[in-house]
């Protein structure tokens, strides 16, 4: 992966004045798209089979309710050959379905459907259908930005409040460019719910110089896409007889950050250990279930720290307060490393104690 990233030294943030600081990190950016061909060619190696595109219409149970299995829908009547290869007991077309579905039997399945309620409530384990956060971005190809953005850009600007926008650059001169909202307590007037992100983007392109450059000098070479985003741990039950909930599914993304594809993946590495640990062990389905629940417990502070460092989303003058003091203070920028790193929370930044601090050192 960091073969094919573009690697960078610093993050910059910028705060509502205009003002920036510049937090060192070990860094690296790859298009989205790039990073799952990886994930997926490595999956094959390892043993996987990739069958698309189909869509989840539900699970197979039992008669005492257990999951045995999901029922699929193909999503486009495209001729798909790793269905047409398909044994017997693999993913492929039933005799007299014409091709639009398939039943798979499986052990246990791993609900992994990203952010959509969809693959939740197909199978029985949504809690809540609504998205804690929302992003937009697009990739923008200018190579005459290369030496002005050489590192990341993120921005809290008041029109974007709660959240923020960006500008990343990737390989091959082209820029990761977007805003998130994050609002996972629902608290804010203007939720996800009622928002026009296009609208915020314009507001956050408006008012960042690099992105207002970017956007009126380059050429857009993927045009702007909005997703949901769910946070925090929370929204979905994460396991029943047979059947376990990963990924952003289960809430894995960081509340304030919006960072979720290597919590995912952390989460995702627990179910696989849950689910070996049982065959290995032959536990229960219940305690399997409780196994993979103890396991996300664990990371569950983490994930409500970043939910408290979320109020900078907020009050985007906190972060004008950090980027000022930090400017000028060494052991907060220090500090601020930290957080890029995850050796240390937002949360620790923005506590009373620490504002007090800001305000003294």
């Amino acid at each position: 992966m960091l073969a094919l990233a573009q690697p960078c030294t610093h993050v910059r943030a910028f705060g509502p004045s205009g003002l920036s600081v510049d937090v060192p990190g070990t860094l690296a950016v790859l298009p989205r798209r790039e990073l799952d061909h990886l994930l997926v060619r490595a999956a094959e190696r390892a043993g996987a089979r990739l069958a698309t595109p189909w869509r989840l219409e539900g699970v197979l149970r039992e008669a005492d309710g257990r999951v045995s299995g999901v029922r699929l829908r193909r999503a486009q009547a495209a001729p798909n050959p790793a269905a047409d290869r398909a044994g017997p007991d693999q993913i492929g077309p039933e005799p007299d379905s014409g091709s639009e579905f398939a039943e798979v039997s499986a052990r246990h399945v791993v609900i992994a459907t990203g952010a959509s309620p969809h693959g939740l409530v197909a199978s029985g384990l949504c809690e809540r259908r609504e998205p804690s956060a929302m992003g937009l971005r697009g990739y923008v190809h200018h190579p005459g930005l290369r030496e002005r953005i050489p590192h990341l850009e993120v921005a809290w600007y008041r029109p974007v409040k709660p959240g923020y926008g960006w500008v990343f650059p990737c390989p091959g001169d082209v820029y990761n460019i977007g805003v998130g909202i994050i609002d996972s307590r629902g608290s804010s007037a203007r939720t996800v719910r009622d928002l026009n992100l296009r609208q915020v983007f314009d507001e956050f392109v408006k008012l960042h110089a690099p992105a207002r450059e970017l956007m009126a000098g380059g050429t857009v070479v993927s045009p702007l896409k909005g997703a949901p985003l769910r946070t925090s741990l929370k929204g979905a039950r994460v396991a029943a007889p047979g059947i376990l909930v990963t990924g952003e599914a289960a809430g894995s993304t960081y509340s304030f950050t919006g960072e979720g594809i290597g919590k995912a993946m952390e989460t995702g590495l627990l179910a696989a250990d849950s689910l070996r640990a049982a065959r290995e062990q032959r536990l229960s389905e219940d305690a399997l279930a409780a196994l993979y629940a103890q396991g996300l417990r664990a990371l569950q502070p983490k994930f409500d720290l970043y939910e408290r460092g979320n109020r900078v989303n907020h009050h985007p003058w906190l972060g004008d307060l950090l980027i000022r003091r930090a400017r000028k203070s060494q052991r907060l920028r220090n500090r601020m490393a930290a957080v890029l790193e995850e050796r240390a929370t937002p949360a620790q930044l923005i506590t009373l104690r620490g504002l007090v601090k800001l305000f003294i050192e």
